[in-house]
């Protein structure tokens, strides 16, 4: 069970429930505590050791946090034309430093489905899919600051994922385990404040040359290298997508969802009401300019995608994308390089 290439507005909400269905029931299995528990186990190995008591009241919010988006959360799809677009969008995004304000994501929780999965590359040179992101806002305990619990998700089938291929081989001498994962396996979670500056990234770990799996991205498909970014692939991603989603340049489109499909996912008790995400039909996106412009352009340029910071009339800061599109007359010589001919008045 997955996405089908061009798939329909409707096939995206079918499969999307069904898919959500299956996550709900593998979080209520031993197996999904079981799995918590050795991947955040091994995440603590360099960190004092909790009492039994406080491991599992981290383990009991952690299983809250990713469990819980699957069956309350507001579920969108990007269709496959914006996935390009979010990934470099994501791979450019720097947040070190400011200061996000609670309402940038559009629920306190959600589920987003990337049919076209991206991929990344983590600090030890392996890559892994990105196939859902869900995120749930929280709070801490101890400090009492709200955050976003964000979680990555790799497609447990996806036939180009080296991670998903190793699992597979190591789940190869136990078919009964195998069939007790959903469709995605978690393999990240991470936090971005809510409130408070954003820490810039620690130092990056070092890794011998024989340490270090160097894996290729499949190909044609985008890779986020987290060895060059300044955050998280699933964090980026969800920030990139909770921005764009809200631009003209993306559209939202209710998901109509057949009869059916509609009784699974009230019989299961989950949100039914999925949101496509797509790429708005209109002209490339120029550049805004203030006032009359000194000069022309005697050819057209690419200009790459990269993002704009913004202060909206409260006098707070926020960012758009700007996708990468092309500059200058219509009908001018396209220029290939980065060197730009201006004509100066």
């Amino acid at each position: 069970m997955n996405f089908l290439p061009n798939d329909t507005l409707a096939g995206y909400a079918r499969t999307a429930v069904d898919l959500r269905i299956r996550m709900v029931d593998y979080h209520r299995s031993p197996l999904a505590a079981q799995y918590l528990q050795a991947f955040f186990g091994s995440r603590l190995a360099d960190h004092p050791s909790p009492s039994s008591g406080g491991m599992a009241k981290v383990l009991d919010a952690v299983r809250a946090i990713t469990a819980n988006p699957w069956r309350f959360g507001e579920p969108y799809v990007i269709a496959p034309a914006m996935t390009a677009i979010i990934a470099a969008a994501a791979a450019a995004l720097d947040l070190t430093g400011e200061v996000l304000p609670a309402d940038v994501a559009p629920d306190d929780g959600g589920v987003l489905f990337l049919p076209e999965p991206i991929y990344h590359r983590s600090l030890s040179g392996e890559v892994s899919s990105i196939g859902a992101i869900t995120w749930a806002r929280t709070t801490s305990t101890s400090s009492g600051r709200f955050f976003w619990a964000v979680a990555g998700w790799a497609d447990h089938h996806d036939a180009h994922d080296p991670a998903a291929v190793r699992r597979r081989a190591q789940l190869a001498a136990r078919p009964d385990l195998a069939r007790q994962f959903g469709p995605y396996v978690l393999t990240d979670v991470t936090e971005i404040p809510i409130g408070q500056s954003v820490d810039p990234s620690p130092d990056l770990a070092v890794f011998d040359g024989d340490d270090r799996d160097w894996e290729p991205a499949p190909d044609g498909r985008f890779c986020i290298d987290e060895t060059t970014t300044a955050m998280r692939a699933c964090a980026a991603v969800a920030y990139a997508f909770w921005r764009i989603q809200a631009q003209p340049l993306a559209t939202v489109a209710a998901a109509p969802l057949d009869r059916a499909a509609r009784r699974r996912a009230v019989r299961a008790g989950i949100r039914h009401d999925t949101r496509v995400v797509m790429l708005r039909r209109t002209s490339p996106l120029a550049e805004p300019t203030d006032g009359e412009p000194k000069w022309h352009y005697r050819v057209r340029f690419v200009v790459r995608g990269h993002w704009r910071r913004l202060i909206d009339r409260d006098g707070h800061p926020y960012r758009i994308w700007i996708n990468a599109h092309i500059k200058g007359p219509d009908g001018a010589p396209l220029l290939h390089g980065e060197k730009v001919a201006i004509l100066a008045r």
